[in-house]
């Protein structure tokens, strides 16, 4: 299948054809990354006019569950859904778990939403390989509201901010000092705290909690602290006013001009990332750089001084 045809495909909306683009774009092998760069090339046109939500959060705060009461309630508004649930990696074979996907039951079961495990290949940041290029992707299928599940590692988590337009931090009441307990470089860029199992024995500890987090976020947000709000992923109280509230953001965000900017300085980020691995992987190849590792194990040279004149040889183009 020519890859102009792949495209044609996934822009009618064919789940096959979106499914196999997103293998490609997750794939390791070198022909793989190529067809999926020319497939992305092709699809840009039609990329950006989703809301980009991603959900992160600890083990255990309900992250699957409230996104799937998330992405059924955006479904009653009319909006066309797509799902990437990332999973921590097996251990065995390096594939998604699919832990996530099994807990969201009721978008896993409509045939209106695209919902994509994929496994994080043990990288840090809460992202998969190929996130990036599998909301693209998903944004050229014709999907407005694209959720990103993070696999809820910690604070390294903050680096799906990179990939979406608004993050939503889910927490929980009642694991003792839970301000300090929560990451504060995560809370530093989250767009909204979400205080889930906000029903039965435990509704007045995250009421209590939200009201807390208003008060100590307000603190140390120097400019607009994040949206906080109380929701119940299992009696879905709260979820309703979320997605409007999502609506309304977006809106903003788009008006403002702010979702521009934002994007712009991802895309920036992205290219100074991909910059250093391509420079890093040419420059190890280097007879020169080979030279130097050999003597910087030896403990011949320092380090520092060797990846300089490295960089020096390979920019004077010196063997």
């Amino acid at each position: 299948m020519a890859e102009s045809e792949l495209a044609a495909k996934l822009r009618r909306g064919d789940r096959r054809a979106l499914s196999r683009a997103i293998t490609l774009a997750e794939s390791t092998r070198a022909e793989h990354r190529e067809l999926a760069e020319q497939l992305l090339t092709e699809l840009l046109p039609f990329t950006g006019g989703a809301h980009r939500v991603a959900l992160t959060g600890g083990p255990g705060a309900g992250k699957s569950t409230l996104m799937d009461a998330l992405g059924a309630a955006a479904l009653t508004r009319g909006a066309r859904v797509a799902v990437l649930a990332v999973d921590p990696a097996s251990a065995i074979s390096s594939g998604s778990l699919l832990g996530d996907a099994v807990r969201m039951r009721r978008l896993a079961a409509s045939e209106e939403v695209f919902l994509r495990p994929s496994s994080n290949a043990g990288t840090l940041g809460g992202t998969a390989p190929g996130t990036r290029e599998a909301v693209l992707l998903c944004e050229a299928a014709g999907f407005d509201l694209v959720l990103v599940e993070t696999v809820g590692v910690g604070q390294a988590e903050h680096a799906v901010r990179d990939v979406c337009d608004t993050l939503l931090t889910v927490a929980l009441a009642g694991a003792g000092d839970e301000v300090q307990g929560m990451k504060r470089g995560l809370l530093e860029v989250t767009d909204a705290v979400l205080v889930n199992k906000a029903d039965g024995e435990g509704e007045a500890a995250a009421l209590a909690f939200a009201t807390e987090l208003r008060a100590a976020l307000s603190l140390l947000h120097r400019g607009q602290p994040p949206h906080i709000t109380a929701v119940s992923a299992r009696t879905e109280r709260g979820v309703p006013e979320l997605v409007e509230w999502l609506a309304a953001r977006f809106r903003e965000l788009g008006s403002s001009g702010a979702l521009a900017a934002r994007r712009e300085a991802q895309l920036l980020r992205a290219f100074s990332a991909a910059l250093s691995r391509e420079l890093l992987q040419a420059l190890r190849a280097h007879p020169r750089a080979r030279e130097l590792e050999g003597e910087v194990a030896r403990g011949a040279r320092l380090p520092t001084a060797a990846a300089r004149d490295a960089v020096r040889a390979m920019l004077a183009g010196k063997s």
